[in-house]
C-alpha cells in the first residue's frame, strides 16, 4: 500500500460502484426521479490578482473576509468559486442573475481589495507563471492534496505539459496545480431521464460553437498557445496515463467522449468501465437495500467517481430532500469576460440546446460524433476564427465546413431565440443577450482575440513580455469592472 489505499479498499469500492450502477438502473426503471421543473444553475470559477496584475495566493484569507456560503475554495490558492442557487428558466431570469452576480462579485472584490487582491473572471490568468506551479499553492483542503497524490500515483511519474499553438509551451510538474489555472463557467440544467440523452447529445454537438464564441484563454504561463487553452491544459494536467498507455489508446480522464448516448446510464456505466478509482472512499450505504426498503439511495461512490472523470458535458445525479434528480452540467465555457458576456453565453446555450433537443430530426442523427469532437478541437485552437463542420440545411443531407460566425448568424441564433421562447424567457431579455452574441460574431471579437491583440499592441509599444502580460491583465480587469460586453472593448492597454 503506497498511496494510503490497499487492494481491499479498491476492490470494495469497485463492488460498491457496481451496486450503485444497479441502483441507478432500478431508479430509472421505477421512474423515481423528480418531475420536470425547468431548473438551471450557474457556477463561476474566479482568479485572484493584485493591483499589479499578478496572482495572489490568498483564497483562504479572502473567503474569511467574504464570509458567504455562496463562495468557496477551488484547487489553487489563487482561485475562488461562486455558486448561484438554482433558478427556474423563464421570464427575466437572466437579468435577475446579472443583478445577483454583479452584487455578489462586487462585494467579494471589495473584500479582496483590503488584501490588495481583486476578482478576475478570465479563463486563464495571463500573468500566472511556472513559478506559481508548486504544491504549496494548492488550496489547503485535504481533498485537494489527496486528489493530487492519487493522480500522481496512478501516473507513476511527473506531469508533462506540451501544447503547441501560436507558441509552444513545455513544462513538467510535480503536482496537478496546473489544472487550477483553468477557470470555467458551469451551466446546469435539470432534466428528466427521458429527456437526458437529447439534452446531453445537443450539448455535445454545440460545444465547439460555445468555445468559438466564448474563447477567453489564449495564454498559458506566459506563452500564447490556443485561443481556448483550458481543454488541452486541463487534459494534460489531470492525465493519469504515462506515454505507453496513451499510445495504447487508453482514454484520458478529461474526455470529450466518443459516441452519442441513449440514456444517462450509458455515461455512468462508461465511467465505471473505463476509469479506475482515484479516491476509493466507501460509504456505509447499501444502495440496493435502501431501494428494497422503499428509500432512495444517495449513490455516493458513483457520485464521487463521476467527479473524477472530467467530461466537458458531465452527467450529474443529485439528491435533495429524499428525491433524486438528473442534471447536465456544461463545463465548456471559460469564465468572463463580464457578467453580461457570461449570461449571453448562458442564454445562447440554454436556448440552442432546447431547440435542438426538441427537434424531430435530431442533429445527432445527421452529424457524426467525430465531427462534434473535431469542431471542439478547431474552436479551441482558433476561437472566433474557427471553421466548423455542420449538417447542411434542408433534405440534401451531408455536412459542410463553414466559419463559426456564419453558422451562428445564419442558423443557430434563430434556433437559440426559438429555444428561449420555449422556456418563456422575456422577449426583451432574449433579444438583449442574443444581441451580444450577434455582435461578437459580426465584429469577430471575443475575450481571447481582445487579450491577444492587446498583448501584441503592448509589445509593439516597447514593453517586455512580462510587463505586456501584466498590463493586459490590468486593463482587462478595468474593463471587466466597467461591465460593457467584450465586443465593445477598445484594443490596447490605455483607457479612454
Amino acid at each position: 500500500m503506497t498511496d494510503g489505499f490497499g487492494p481491499a479498499d479498491r476492490q470494495r469500492y469497485r463492488r460498491k460502484l457496481q451496486q450503485c450502477l444497479a441502483g441507478l438502473a432500478r431508479l430509472l426503471a421505477e421512474q423515481r426521479f423528480d418531475r420536470p421543473r425547468n431548473l438551471m444553475g450557474v457556477e463561476i470559477e474566479l482568479n485572484l490578482a493584485g493591483s499589479d496584475g499578478l496572482p495572489r495566493m490568498l483564497n483562504g484569507a479572502v473567503l474569511e473576509k467574504i464570509a458567504s456560503t455562496d463562495f468557496q475554495t477551488e484547487l489553487g490558492m489563487f482561485n475562488l468559486e461562486v455558486n448561484i442557487a438554482p433558478r427556474r428558466l423563464g421570464g427575466h431570469v437572466f437579468d435577475r442573475l446579472a443583478e445577483e452576480l454583479r452584487t455578489g462579485l462586487g462585494y467579494a472584490d471589495r473584500q479582496a481589495a483590503e488584501l490588495d487582491a481583486g476578482i478576475l473572471m478570465i479563463g486563464i490568468l495571463p500573468t500566472l507563471s511556472q513559478r506559481d506551479l508548486v504544491f504549496e499553492n494548492l488550496s489547503s483542503a485535504d481533498r485537494y492534496a489527496l486528489l493530487n497524490d492519487q493522480i500522481l500515483v496512478a501516473r507513476g511519474e511527473r506531469i508533462t505539459l506540451d501544447i503547441q499553438g501560436v507558441e509552444t509551451l513545455r513544462h513538467t510538474s510535480e503536482s496537478i496545480i496546473a489544472e487550477a489555472a483553468c477557470t470555467s463557467v458551469q451551466l446546469h440544467l435539470q432534466v428528466t431521464p427521458a429527456r437526458f440523452s437529447s439534452v446531453w447529445n445537443a450539448a455535445q454537438a454545440v460545444a465547439g460553437v460555445q468555445i468559438a464564441l466564448g474563447a477567453n484563454s489564449p495564454f498559458v504561463f506566459g506563452r500564447e498557445v490556443w485561443r481556448e487553452s483550458r481543454p488541452p491544459l486541463f487534459t494534460q494536467a489531470t492525465d493519469t496515463r504515462p506515454p505507453e498507455l496513451q499510445s495504447q489508446g487508453v482514454r484520458p480522464r478529461t474526455w470529450f467522449g466518443e459516441r452519442w448516448v441513449d440514456s444517462v446510464y450509458d455515461l455512468f456505466e462508461e465511467n465505471v468501465r473505463y476509469f479506475p478509482s482515484l479516491l476509493p472512499l466507501c460509504d456505509e450505504e447499501d444502495p440496493l437495500r435502501v431501494l428494497d426498503d422503499g428509500g432512495v439511495p444517495q449513490l455516493k461512490e458513483l457520485v464521487l467517481h463521476n467527479g473524477t472523470v472530467y467530461r466537458w458535458n458531465r452527467p450529474v445525479y443529485g439528491w435533495v430532500d429524499g428525491v433524486p434528480h438528473l442534471r447536465v452540467e456544461n463545463r465548456v465555457l471559460p469564465a468572463g469576460p463580464t457578467v453580461t458576456d457570461v449570461l449571453a453565453n448562458a442564454a445562447f446555450y440554454y436556448g440552442l440546446v432546447r431547440s435542438l433537443a426538441d427537434d424531430p430530426r435530431p442533429l445527432w442523427k445527421r452529424m457524426a460524433f467525430e465531427d462534434a469532437e473535431a469542431n471542439f478541437d478547431a474552436a479551441c485552437r482558433h476561437g472566433i476564427e474557427a471553421e466548423l463542420r455542420w449538417p447542411r440545411a434542408g433534405r440534401a443531407g451531408g455536412t459542410a465546413t463553414q466559419p463559426a460566425v456564419r453558422l451562428v448568424l445564419d442558423e443557430l441564433l434563430p434556433l437559440a431565440a426559438a429555444g428561449l421562447d420555449a422556456w418563456h424567457i422575456d422577449p426583451a431579455d432574449r433579444d438583449f443577450y442574443l444581441g451580444v452574441i450577434e455582435q461578437r460574431c459580426r465584429r469577430r471579437v471575443n475575450g481571447a482575440s481582445w487579450q491577444a491583440d492587446t498583448f501584441h499592441q503592448a509589445l509593439d509599444s516597447g514593453l517586455d513580455r512580462e510587463a505586456a502580460l501584466a498590463a493586459t491583465t490590468r486593463r482587462y480587469r478595468e474593463l471587466m469592472l466597467e461591465g460593457e460586453p467584450v465586443h465593445t472593448w477598445k484594443v490596447g492597454i490605455a483607457g479612454g
